[in-house]
């Protein structure tokens, strides 16, 4: 496979951006492609059947792109997807962002007590709780369904009274009582580190925040480097974004997540 190929990242949404910048950060010189299926979001209400077909229909689409890997920078399609994708992508490096999410808040706790926020989709499927587990059995793990921080940050609304207010009702439970409050919060959707602030201050007390994006980052450039995948370091790099639907509103709201402006005419609407 051509090194020189771009890596392709996939979301439901916007929220994916979070990894896209951290991989872009760990990765200058390698060119990507972004899907974001905007039509058919939230991913995280829908039931494992669906999110996985949607998955499928979106990495097809990549490779037709001619991606030299992929990156599923959703939570929920990497609980419900992987496996599907491995199979019907058997000769295509595809990573989630579960284990290194898993794998950082494992290393990070001193108590054991990790709290994962997640989407509905996730937290029932329990794909944190069992990556966690299996590499820290003794670890407490509670995970909270906090799914209108997807709908907060798709507006752009991630800080002010009503995410505050959002954060605070998702988090008092977890720490009214300081013997049992979690040291460790992984933010289990993408679309939650924007709202990084807001659930720091709702949390209370002190708490180390798991954002897996750098180490999905960490965790590509690995796995470039060992496929002999990377590109040279004379590369341009850059990306080109994909969406379902809603190109101006991608283009407006984007730049939270990425951390740069995003111009609606390097915006292409596609139908899967």
């Amino acid at each position: 496979m051509n090194s020189a190929l771009p890596i392709g990242v996939f979301d439901s949404g916007i929220g994916g951006l979070t990894v896209l910048r951290a991989l872009m950060q760990r990765l200058p010189h390698e060119p990507f492609i972004y899907l974001g299926d905007t039509a058919r979001l939230p991913y995280g209400t829908k039931t494992a059947g669906t999110v996985e077909r949607y998955a499928l229909q979106a990495v097809a689409e990549l490779v037709r792109r001619g991606v030299k890997a992929v990156v599923i920078a959703c939570n929920t399609a990497s609980a419900a997807a992987l496996p599907a994708l491995a199979a019907a992508h058997p000769e295509l490096p595809v990573i989630g962002v579960i284990e290194p999410g898993a794998a950082a808040a494992a290393a990070a706790t001193r108590t054991g007590r990790i709290a994962v926020l997640a989407t509905e989709g996730t937290v029932r499927g329990g794909a944190y709780q069992r990556e966690i587990l299996q590499r820290l059995p003794e670890a407490r793990v509670q995970a909270i369904a906090a799914t209108l921080f997807v709908a907060l940050a798709e507006e752009g609304w991630t800080d002010g009274e009503v995410a505050a207010a959002a954060a605070r009702r998702y988090l008092a439970p977890l720490f009214e009582d300081p013997d049992t409050a979690p040291d460790v919060l992984v933010l289990g959707c993408t679309h939650f580190p924007p709202l990084g602030e807001v659930i720091r201050a709702a949390a209370g007390a002190p708490v180390r925040i798991v954002d897996s994006a750098v180490t999905t980052a960490d965790a590509l450039a690995a796995l470039l480097a060992a496929k002999s995948l990377a590109a040279a370091s004379t590369g341009a790099g850059g990306v080109h974004c994909l969406v379902t639907d809603g190109v101006e509103r991608f283009a407006r709201i984007g730049p939270v997540f990425l951390g740069r402006s995003i111009a609606a005419a390097s915006v292409e609407r596609i139908d899967l």
